[in-house]
């Protein structure tokens, strides 16, 4: 791994795009605390913007764009609900913007905050790399940063940027989100994963959307039911696909209030009111 670290330094300039892989690391329910989530969030950049999205999710994502077979749907590896999201950074223009999906609509909101790093005289090699430590207070949340100044990416997970470096390791002061650097690929070029047509909303409007969310039957935009593996997997016209057991389902006396339940995003978030 260290290797493509070298020759990320080499050919940083020939305009070559790359991919640096995070493990995330989420607990997504407050009251459980040892429940932790991990996910696989890709960060791409051309040296001009970058996008940060879910592994799983493009991935599958890709392959039914190419098939148009529900199948591929069901049948893809699974994703935290809660990491549909996609982030957009243009260096030059220095702005961020922030994209989901909420039912049928695609949903756009820039970002107007930005974390105001404290870069401490703290250093240590993580992963063979020479690494320095940076603080910050953002959305309702204390950071730590290591970055490292080897790479000439100004860049890091989720909304975090602005620091000489490329951020290697991340996490809160509860360590309720972390995020580690655990490869890097180089690739030909972004792939196209910003929405088509989102529409532009608040925050607050954001939030209250997500808060009040029930689950009905028009959401549903595709079934599957596997009596192999004794599972029902609903395609939501949000492009989300929720797994359940059909044994437990068939305990449940009122459904679309336990999938409604089931689909709630984390009470926990990256950002704190």
């Amino acid at each position: 791994m260290y290797k493509l670290f070298f020759l990320l330094i080499m050919s940083m300039a020939s305009a070559q795009s790359y991919r640096f892989v995070y493990e995330y690391k989420m607990k997504p329910d407050t009251a459980k605390k040892d429940s932790v989530i991990t996910d696989y969030m890709n960060l791409d950049t051309d040296g001009k913007k970058s996008y940060f999205y879910n592994s799983a999710k493009q991935e599958r994502d890709s392959v039914y764009a190419v098939t148009r077979n529900f199948k591929d749907l069901f049948q893809a590896k699974s994703y935290d609900q809660n990491l549909s999201y996609i982030i957009e950074k243009d260096y030059s223009k220095k702005k961020v913007n922030f994209y989901d999906n909420f039912k049928t609509v695609n949903i756009l909101i820039p970002e107007t905050e930005s974390p105001k790093w404290k870069i401490e005289k703290e250093f240590a090699k993580i992963n063979d790399m020479n690494c320095q430590k940076a603080t910050a207070s953002y959305k309702g949340r204390t950071w730590e940063a290591w970055f490292s100044k080897d790479y000439p990416v100004n860049d890091g997970p989720y909304k975090f940027n602005g620091l000489p470096g490329l951020v290697i390791r991340l996490n809160d002061a509860e360590n309720d989100h972390t995020f580690n650097l655990i490869q890097i690929k180089k690739i030909n070029t972004l792939p196209p994963v910003l929405p088509k047509s989102p529409k532009q909303i608040s925050l607050a409007e954001y939030r209250k959307a997500m808060a009040n969310y029930s689950f009905t039957n028009e959401d549903i935009e595709g079934m599957d039911v596997s009596k192999q593996d004794s599972r029902v997997s609903i395609r939501l016209k949000d492009g989300y696909v929720a797994k359940f057991g059909t044994d437990e389902m068939k305990k449940v006396q009122k459904l679309d209030e336990e999938i409604t339940k089931r689909l709630k995003r984390t009470d926990n978030s990256i950002e704190r009111n």
